[in-house]
């Protein structure tokens, strides 16, 4: 009897719902070993088997007693091509529920999911958007028919498209820093909707195109109803990174402070001389900061860090007591800390840096090389 089981596919956006709704999901992953171990699909209920497509060609028979028959059945692999063909051997053997991702780790790198997290004090919102196939995390804050994006990744599209349904103009785009692990979309979006691009001066001495400077003492304002946002130097990731506060609520911390851990100082070769800078931001200059502002960063490291509706953030003085590179009392421990026993850096992070001054102007399918793994940038998994 001919199997009619037809072959569907997902989409990253599908896998991202049901990752965050805990889901029970099982992923068959194709790709080399190699790459696997090095960035996979993850979530509370997702179980992940890992077996080379080039050991699936002859035939799926090896990997039949792998696969539940109880559980949805997700196919991965870079692209989609591998995905499909193994997919479909495995419905010719019998197994329902099968389906493969559609674009591949690809696709999942850069998936976007947008959650609320709350309104500003005269009426407007801010929104973040969630890589979760990356970690990166990016932000909208909306006033009285304006908004500014802050740290948006290359997809700006989704940008484009949210402001446009919102029906505000995009005023601002603004870097905290010159970023390491994703190529910026700031420069990109600010040509394209006329807004202004921020950058700190300090992380932008090899920086070849035209910006302004995101320094300490400025404010800019986004809408009438002066939403201000309040740049804040706080080197120690980079020299020139610098957090904002928004609204006197909101503290975007850039890539300094994460929910679960601190930033690394180490990716731009400076990682001795930027020790202090990192002990200072974190251990003095924020500890003058509100323990009620809720930190909103610009990465996250594992899947545990999303909260509801895959939110990532935490209000400052519960870091203060939960985060373990927030506790670090001894000095020369927190150095070495922050600079021995790091992990890898991340992929093709010297030419992301690269593309992020200006200096390189790689195709779209070449970004999409570059980004693809996790980011690295904290100094620990959470």
């Amino acid at each position: 009897m001919v199997n009619q089981v037809q072959l569907q596919g997902m989409s990253a956006a599908e896998l991202a719902k049901k990752v965050l709704n805990n889901e029970s999901i099982f992923i068959l992953d194709v790709r080399n070993e190699s790459d696997f171990n090095d960035w996979k699909i993850e979530g509370k209920n997702v179980h992940v088997y890992n077996t080379p497509y080039f050991d699936l060609i002859d035939g799926v028979e090896a990997v039949l007693d792998q696969i539940p028959d109880d559980k949805e059945i997700l196919v991965v692999c870079a692209k989609e091509n591998s995905s499909k063909f193994v997919a479909e051997q495995l419905i010719e053997q019998g197994k329902q529920h099968i389906s493969y991702l559609v674009g591949g780790m690809k696709s999942w790198s850069e998936h976007l999911e947008l959650v609320k997290i709350g309104d500003l004090k005269d009426g407007g919102e801010i929104f973040q958007f969630v890589r979760i196939g990356k970690g990166c995390l990016s932000y909208m804050v909306i006033s009285n028919g304006e908004a500014a994006v802050i740290d948006g990744v290359r997809m700006t599209e989704v940008f484009e498209n949210f402001a446009k349904d919102k029906n505000v103009k995009i005023k601002h785009t603004i870097d905290t820093h010159l970023h390491a692990d994703h190529i910026s979309g700031g420069r990109q979006l600010a040509e394209k909707t006329g807004g202004t691009y921020w950058l700190p001066p300090k992380d932008a001495d090899e920086v070849v195109f035209h910006f302004e400077g995101l320094e300490e003492g400025n404010s800019l304002v986004v809408g009438d109803t002066e939403i201000k946002i309040q740049p804040i130097y706080s080197p120690g990731h980079t020299i020139g990174s610098t957090s904002l506060i928004v609204d006197n609520q909101f503290l975007l911390s850039g890539d300094i402070l994460f929910v679960k851990s601190i930033g690394r100082p180490d990716l731009a070769g400076k990682a001795v001389d930027w020790v202090t800078d990192l002990r200072t931001t974190l251990y003095e200059r924020y500890k003058q900061l509100s323990n009620d502002l809720i930190v909103l960063p610009a990465h996250f490291g594992k899947v545990t860090e999303l909260g509801e509706g895959g939110k990532v953030s935490g209000r400052l003085g519960d870091l203060y007591k939960a985060n373990p590179g927030l506790n670090i009392e001894d000095e020369s421990a927190f150095r070495r800390t922050v600079t021995e026993n790091l992990p890898p850096q991340p992929n093709a992070y010297q030419e992301i840096r690269q593309t992020n001054m200006g200096k390189i102007t790689p195709t779209n399918e070449e970004q999409r090389e570059m980004e693809i793994g996790p980011n690295r940038c904290a100094v620990h998994d959470a």
